[in-house]
């Protein structure tokens, strides 16, 4: 039997990497090691368990129960199809995919524009080519590893290496002091888990199996079991770059924070180190990062949708589906995409806990055979509990202190505990 392995296997991680690397990824290590100083590498362990480690277990979940759909129908099948959905909306045209053409648009032109330029026509022609070359890459999904893997991964990882060895070079004044939430090694561990948390890459780790086994496929690796190694496989070489990227990117941090304290966003602290060090070149080098990291990851998710929605409406080819996203999300990148943000982040927060909690019951899942009350009772009591956080925070905020977790992010922990002992207990009586 053919094994994924050796060029191809690298390339194919690399493809998965790119396709998880965007915007957030960039920002997310900076801010974290800008405000961390001398405690940065502390942090950095708490980032890569819950921004490396949760997404390549989304992936590895994936691929061992059979795709996404498979996964989730361990709950129900309704919930398997309205899960599904929703998650590929969320990630996809309704957030994601817009916010990629409006994030690097903010990077790429208003730093070279005039005060006077028109910034409406501008946006408008910047997202219609930038969403226009997408579509062209994404109407060949199995080539992405070709297009993605092979050119744009080691273009990205260049540029930020260039940065990285620039600092390296000229260190600046060093780290800077721990900032609040970093004052210990402890704290700063458990604070850098929860801001790589916020990536919410899970739910993407568990759209992109579907394009990787594609990629897999189109390397004529065909028998089920040698496409799910393969996937696996890659999803930890995926998890290894990103863990050296980020490393990179914390150490660029730690030192902009140093040499300018207190910055707004992880976004002004890479700003600030490559006007530093760079210059006026600088700001070209950062919009060319942020142009390519959001350009990988839109056609990653133009590709995932639109492979998931053909197989649910194969009326509508994967073609129509893949212009369908491209033009919906060109749309909202140019108007009201703070309105869809407004809907769409609520409906993350809610979808989150529900996507990790299924990656973790799937590496029990041989343990669980025979206790199938678990999956359904899990997912209801993370479900609900994750709904009542988000309708608190809307409506009764100060009633979140008193929920044990909940002003972490992780208020769903507990009642996920408790589903799983009920479900334990539901599926032993059930047995007898």
């Amino acid at each position: 039997m053919k094994e994924l392995k050796g060029r191809d296997l690298f390339l194919i991680g690399c493809t998965l990497f790119t396709m998880f690397f965007g915007a957030g990824n960039l920002i997310f290590p900076p801010a974290i090691a800008a405000q961390a100083g001398a405690m940065t590498w502390w942090a950095v362990i708490g980032l890569t368990v819950s921004a490396v480690g949760l997404p390549v277990l989304g992936v590895v979940a994936v691929a061992r129960s059979g795709g996404m759909d498979a996964l989730c129908g361990r709950v129900h099948p309704l919930f398997a199809k309205v899960f599904t959905v929703t998650a590929y909306l969320a990630i996809g045209p309704c957030l994601a995919i817009p916010r990629t053409a409006s994030t690097s648009f903010e990077m790429a032109v208003p730093p070279f524009a005039g005060a006077d330029a028109p910034m409406a026509l501008f946006q408008f022609l910047y997202s219609a080519a930038f969403f226009a070359l997408a579509l062209l890459v994404a109407l060949r999904p199995e080539k992405l590893t070709d297009r993605l893997g092979k050119i744009m991964c080691p273009l990205l990882i260049l540029l930020v290496v260039v940065t990285f060895a620039a600092c390296l070079a000229d260190p600046l004044q060093g780290y800077g002091p721990a900032g609040a939430g970093y004052e210990s090694p402890g704290k700063a561990v458990i604070t850098g888990f929860l801001r790589g948390y916020q990536t919410m890459d899970v739910i993407a780790a568990l759209a992109f199996g579907i394009v990787i086994s594609l990629n897999i496929q189109a390397r004529g690796i065909a028998p089920e079991r040698a496409v799910v190694r393969g996937t696996i496989r890659a999803g930890a070489i995926a998890g290894v770059l990103l863990f050296l990227i980020y490393a990179m990117l914390a150490h660029i941090g730690a030192l902009s924070g140093g040499a300018f304290p207190d910055p707004d966003n992880g976004a002004a602290a890479l700003t600030n180190i490559v006007h530093a060090l760079f210059g006026r070149r600088g700001d070209l080098l950062l919009a060319a990062i942020f142009v390519i990291a959001c350009f990988n990851v839109c056609v990653g998710l133009i590709c995932s949708c639109g492979e998931y929605f053909a197989e649910l409406c194969p009326k509508i080819p994967y073609r129509g589906w893949a212009i369908l996203f491209a033009i919906a999300s060109m749309a909202l990148a140019n108007a009201g995409l703070d309105q869809i943000l407004a809907l769409s982040v609520p409906a993350l927060n809610i979808i989150y806990p529900v996507a990790i909690t299924l990656s973790l019951l799937s590496l029990f899942q041989s343990r669980l055979v025979g206790r199938d009350q678990v999956w359904p009772i899990v997912i209801l009591f993370t479900g609900a509990a994750s709904i009542l956080l988000e309708l608190l925070g809307l409506l009764a905020p100060a009633l979140l202190d008193r929920i044990p977790l909940a002003s972490l992010g992780l208020g769903w922990v507990l009642p996920a505990l408790l589903g799983l002992i009920a479900g334990l207990l539901a599926s032993r009586k059930a047995g007898r």
